[in-house]
């Protein structure tokens, strides 16, 4: 059996197929954690879990990109659909009450994305603070329900392991979790590795990505045992 640890059968992409989709997903022996971005995918997220006796589970969380407005293009995702997102501000207790679902495994995805930043300085500094913010409610919630979390980090991994050692002072936590679909360097991954994370990868080890570290040399210094789908 495989577990792929960040699906996203709870998007608007998947709509109109989605329990043929899991139907034959289960069949070829493969469970699913489908993670949440927003409230409205990670509801989702649960709602699908909860439809399924087993094999079928849900993680909720707000993703940084969805604390701003913004209109992304198919072309900037590499992919046939774009997407919309709105200034959704966290409400703790509404995503407490999703998460005490027993198919909740996980808060996230939650992190910081610095990859459409603000051009400004003064924008670009509140930007990342409100991201900062929100991530440190997120992992309160994390740590209150015992449960791990699944990491979004894009062009901010420096910033990300620096939150984590000083501001949220990850050695005084029993905070566990993923960093998903993890595209930093051989270093970064170390110290990820140090605080007790592990490092998934995805489709992107396929691709010939200019701007990307070289893969190959940086799983060859992950632990098998910490690499996660």
């Amino acid at each position: 059996m495989f577990i792929d640890t960040h699906t996203h059968l709870n998007f608007h992409a998947f709509r109109k197929d989605v329990d043929e989709v899991i139907q034959r997903t289960l069949e070829n022996d493969m469970w699913m954690i489908n993670v949440g971005s927003q409230y409205a995918t990670s509801k989702r997220a649960v709602e699908l879990a909860q439809k399924y006796r087993e094999g079928v589970f849900a993680a909720v969380g707000l993703h940084p990109i969805h604390l701003e407005v913004r209109k992304v293009d198919p072309a900037e995702v590499s992919g046939d659909t774009g997407f919309q997102t709105r200034a959704e501000e966290f409400d703790y207790e509404k995503y407490r009450e999703l998460a005490k679902s027993k198919k909740v495994m996980a808060i996230g995805e939650i992190g910081l994305d610095y990859y459409w930043k603000p051009k400004t300085k003064k924008r670009l500094i509140e930007f990342k603070e409100k991201q900062k913010k929100v991530l440190l409610q997120q992992l309160g919630l994390a740590q209150e329900l015992n449960l791990p979390v699944i990491f979004h980090c894009r062009v901010a991994h420096d910033d990300l392991i620096d939150f984590l050692t000083t501001k949220y002072k990850i050695q005084n936590t029993n905070l566990k979790g993923v960093v998903h679909c993890f595209t930093g360097n051989g270093e970064q991954a170390e110290k990820f590795l140090e605080m007790g994370f592990y490092l998934a990868f995805n489709g992107l080890i396929l691709k010939d990505v200019p701007a990307l570290p070289d893969h190959v040399e940086v799983i060859k210094r992950i632990p098998l045992e910490r690499i996660l789908l």
